[in-house]
């Protein structure tokens, strides 16, 4: 199965909300919601379809913190047995308020993503154009976890990832 169209972009809008959400949680109680998140990341999950199926998914992650742990630039690349994306994102803290941008070039495509953080919970809409997912995050020391959820051919994702 290769993924295209609506169904590519969610699942490329999913790892972008993903990676960003893996990096924003942990240091929420530091001076900035992306301090001591430098560094490589790994994990892996499932990702969930309409028709039912499920497959399973590996991600690395690679995550630059600059501006006093507010700003923060991320690559990702994920695959499955059928598909495979590389992702790079830009992201800022305002408060409890994070925003910013992304794209993942083999598809030409790009959209932004806008949310919240505390109380180790984080919310967050992931959109690009015809696409749209609400993503939530909890973290438990180094072991993160992220659902993302929407109404596509892309229901479901389901990702750990640990700080290697």
């Amino acid at each position: 199965m290769k993924f295209c169209g609506r169904s590519g972009l969610a699942i490329t809008a999913a790892g972008v909300g993903a990676a960003l959400l893996f990096s924003v949680s942990a240091s929420h109680a530091q001076s900035g919601p992306f301090t001591g998140f430098d560094g490589a990341w790994t994990g892996t999950g499932t990702v969930s379809l309409s028709d039912g199926s499920t497959e399973r998914i590996r991600c690395n992650a690679d995550y630059k913190v600059a501006g006093s742990g507010l700003n923060l630039k991320q690559a990702l690349h994920c695959a499955s047995d059928s598909y495979k994306f590389d992702l790079t994102s830009d992201v800022t803290s305002q408060g409890d308020r994070i925003s910013g941008n992304w794209s993942e070039a083999s598809r030409n495509i790009f959209g932004n993503l806008q949310g919240t953080a505390g109380g180790g919970q984080i919310d967050v809409f992931v959109e690009a154009n015809g696409f749209a997912a609400n993503l939530s995050l909890r973290t438990n020391g180094t072991k993160q976890t992220v659902q993302i959820s929407s109404k596509g051919e892309i229901r479901g994702v389901n990702i750990t990832m640990t700080k290697g």
